[in-house]
């Protein structure tokens, strides 16, 4: 039998351009993720950058709670969404219009005891995706003069780094091998790794900026590989938070262990996605090298 076993969700506000996340919320299976996203922002209601989000969380509540907010924001509508973006699925050809929404009636009450707008301005915009299929877009950048069309796949492409941190916290990092199982444990190791995961992005803000600068001597954009990171930040985090070495010589000779076998950016490959569960738990199991 399959048995029983606990499951969570997991919510992080990611600076995309930084690498570093500035909120992250453990939940319930069953939360819903825009709860956990609007409880993000309820502390950063003055947040001046451009919000990105999946198809997961278009709703007239998210896009108006933002709005309302002060908050800019571009995200993807699923068929299931608007109106006015199922009409764009039907249609092979790039367009922008914006529109005015009002919530469904049986939503009203909710929008009103929120204390959010009765009708909220947005622009919706189609993109030509990679398999021929049009996507459709929701923004509040409605001016089109100033954010035109063109820019805006290359710009809602930019969330990939989203996908990659949560990649990096769960299979790089081990994330879901707990130390214990105890509800506070869980919450220690969840805000742990983290933490972890800003320190890295910080520290190896150097060793990346010197290898983009070799870019010009090798065929293919230079990172910082992942592995020895994290397995360098292990070996010397005693040194790094407790140790009395003078700093400025230590994080020289971390910016020297971080550029060590760097990898190859190799834009624009792509690949079909495998689901195989078995290979997968076996490759995690048996051949994965944990780093941290």
């Amino acid at each position: 039998t399959r048995g029983e076993y606990p499951v969570g969700i997991a919510s992080v506000l990611y600076d995309l351009l930084n690498n570093v996340a500035i909120d992250a919320l453990p939940g319930h299976a069953k939360s819903y993720e825009v709860d956990l996203a609007t409880a993000h922002l309820a502390n950063y209601k003055k947040i001046k950058d451009l919000l990105i989000f999946d198809r997961n969380y278009p709703s007239y509540f998210f896009l108006a709670f933002l709005i309302h907010s002060g908050i800019s924001f571009l995200g993807r509508c699923s068929r299931s969404s608007f109106k006015e973006a199922r009409e764009m699925f039907g249609r092979q050809m790039i367009q922008s219009r914006t529109v005015t929404l009002k919530p469904h009636h049986t939503k009203r009450k909710q929008i009103g005891k929120a204390g959010l707008p009765m009708k909220i301005r947005v622009r919706f915009v189609s993109v030509l995706l990679e398999t021929g299929e049009v996507g459709a877009l929701v923004t509040s950048l409605c001016d089109e003069k100033l954010w035109p069309t063109e820019i805006f796949k290359e710009l809602y492409n930019t969330r990939w780094g989203v996908e990659t941190f949560y990649g990096t916290l769960k299979e790089r990092l081990n994330l879901e091998n707990f130390t214990g199982k105890t509800v506070e444990s869980v919450r220690q190791d969840f805000y742990s790794t983290v933490f972890i995961s800003g320190i890295e992005s910080v520290l190896t803000g150097e060793a990346r900026k010197k290898l983009s600068d070799k870019d010009d001597k090798n065929e293919y954009h230079q990172l910082v590989n992942k592995a020895v990171s994290f397995n360098t930040i292990k070996n010397h985090v005693t040194d790094l938070f407790f140790g009395e070495s003078d700093t400025e010589i230590l994080l020289e000779k971390l910016t020297r262990l971080f550029m060590t076998n760097p990898v190859c950016e190799r834009k624009n490959r792509k690949f079909p996605r495998k689901r195989r569960p078995r290979a997968s738990l076996n490759y995690h199991k048996r051949f994965k090298k944990i780093v941290f």
